[in-house]
């Protein structure tokens, strides 16, 4: 057979003559290179009332494929609840809202948590964050809840090091924020919104801190910390607010926000990768220099300002029905922090794969 021989042929006049063979950059081969294009807004009226509630200040989404409906948690800290939304090009329509339970089935008491992030898990439970409540004590915690009727099913655990204590540990309103499941729902990553109080420093680059749980037949397990590192801002406020699971081999999409008075808030959206990066889970204090810790890499796909259109405090963000072309959707919701003034927004997006 000539084959093999033909082409070693080729391959030695290449080297010989200097032939230009394909080269991949670095970057390609540690991201999807997946990109985003707008699709639109919808928006809820300001006010909106669901059956005796102001539907307002929902920081976390997530998409039931089976049933065709979003989970949208609010972060209401008197009546901690999610609403089961539709949401199309043209309309976001309340269908129902359900309070969240402890164990014993009583409703969550007021003033106990801050719910923020939510994600739903293939046995049709609902994953939400909590970054706890400083006035009253109350920590921030990782919970497991049945979608109906909202009761607790169990609490995951959570290093010492991220529980308020005096100069240590997650800060007031800035605790877990960003969550999401793998498309698998064996894994679960969480992310502060900022740095851990031992971790912050003058002229310090602020990081984040990743958690990284294995879930699935028995109780889930902490299995990794990693550094997510903030974009440098002047902002009074900035910080990561969403993650969202591309794929099961450790690339996300990430939703940063800042804000400031007269200013008002800057979003951007980037794509994540934990490829090479460092486990440090168990260090319950950052070195001033990071050494040879390896924070996760990321690349920015999108700066909002680029769309020309006013921007609210987008918080949430989820992947959603097929568009009308067939695309893969992403849909980015706001916490209107239950202003009079302000509509609860939603941008759609396309989400596609660069070449």
């Amino acid at each position: 057979m000539h084959g093999p021989r033909l082409l070693m042929g080729i391959l030695f006049l290449c080297l010989l003559w200097g032939c230009a063979l394909p080269q991949v950059r670095a970057e390609e081969r540690l991201f999807l290179n997946v990109g985003v294009e707008f699709r639109g807004e919808v928006q809820l009226a300001a006010g909106s009332q669901w059956q005796n509630t102001e539907v307002g200040g929902l920081s976390g989404l997530t998409y039931d494929w089976r049933q065709q409906q979003f989970y949208a948690i609010s972060d209401d800290r008197q009546q901690p609840r999610f609403y089961t939304l539709e949401i199309t090009p043209k309309t976001i329509t309340p269908k129902g809202v359900t309070f969240l339970q402890q164990t014993n089935g009583e409703v969550s008491p007021p003033n106990t948590a801050d719910t923020e992030g939510i994600a739903l898990t293939p046995e049709g439970h609902l994953l939400i964050s909590s970054e706890g409540v400083t006035a009253t004590a109350s920590a921030p915690w990782i919970k497991e809840f049945e979608r109906n009727p909202g009761r607790t099913i169990r609490a995951l655990p959570i290093p010492k090091y991220y529980l308020p204590n005096g100069p240590q540990g997650i800060r007031n309103n800035l605790g877990f924020e960003a969550l999401t499941l793998s498309p698998t729902g064996d894994r679960l990553f969480v992310g502060v919104e900022s740095a851990l109080a031992q971790d912050v420093r003058p002229n310090i680059p602020i990081y984040c801190r990743l958690l990284h749980y294995l879930r699935g037949d028995v109780a889930p397990v902490l299995l990794a910390e990693h550094l997510y590192p903030l974009d440098p801002s002047e902002a009074v406020f900035n910080g990561l607010v969403e993650l969202l699971a591309l794929d099961n081999g450790g690339h996300f999409l990430s939703l940063e926000r800042t804000y400031s008075p007269g200013v008002g808030h800057g979003i951007k959206l980037f794509e994540v990768s934990l490829a090479g990066a460092t486990d440090t889970l168990g260090m319950a204090t950052l070195p001033v220099d990071l050494g040879t810790i390896r924070p996760v890499q990321k690349r920015l796909i999108l700066d909002f300002k680029t769309l020309g259109i006013p921007l609210t405090n987008l918080e949430g963000m989820s992947f959603g029905p097929p568009l009308a072309d067939g695309a893969r959707s992403l849909y980015i919701i706001g916490d209107n922090n239950f202003d009079g003034k302000t509509p609860t927004q939603v941008l759609i997006f396309a989400l596609r794969t660069q070449h």
